[in-house]
């Protein structure tokens, strides 16, 4: 048994519930935003691929492409950001 438990019997508890109720509604619209951004992009597909005269299949490959690539590279970022800090790390964000 632990110090902490011993002195404050459910703290864990509470401070889980705490951090739930802080952190899933911050979660929670993270994640319509992302959606939603999702969306924009379908909904620009039609428009910008007749402009640029995309297939369907060009057009999915330029956003597999595009999302791979977001994704493998979000390790180095992160890995920049632990070395530089947070804050100089999402100001360089939003200027780029």
């Amino acid at each position: 048994m632990s110090e902490t438990a011993a002195f404050a019997p459910g703290l864990p508890d509470r401070v889980m519930k705490k951090a739930q109720l802080r952190l899933l509604p911050f979660l929670l619209i993270a994640y319509l935003i992302a959606i939603v951004d999702r969306i924009n992009i379908s909904f620009a597909a039609e428009t910008m691929n007749k402009d640029l005269g995309f297939t369907a299949t060009v057009y999915g490959f330029a956003g597999g492409i595009f999302f791979i690539s977001y994704a493998l590279l979000e390790v180095p970022s992160n890995m920049a950001m632990m070395r530089f800090g947070t804050r100089l790390w999402v100001t360089r964000i939003m200027i780029s």
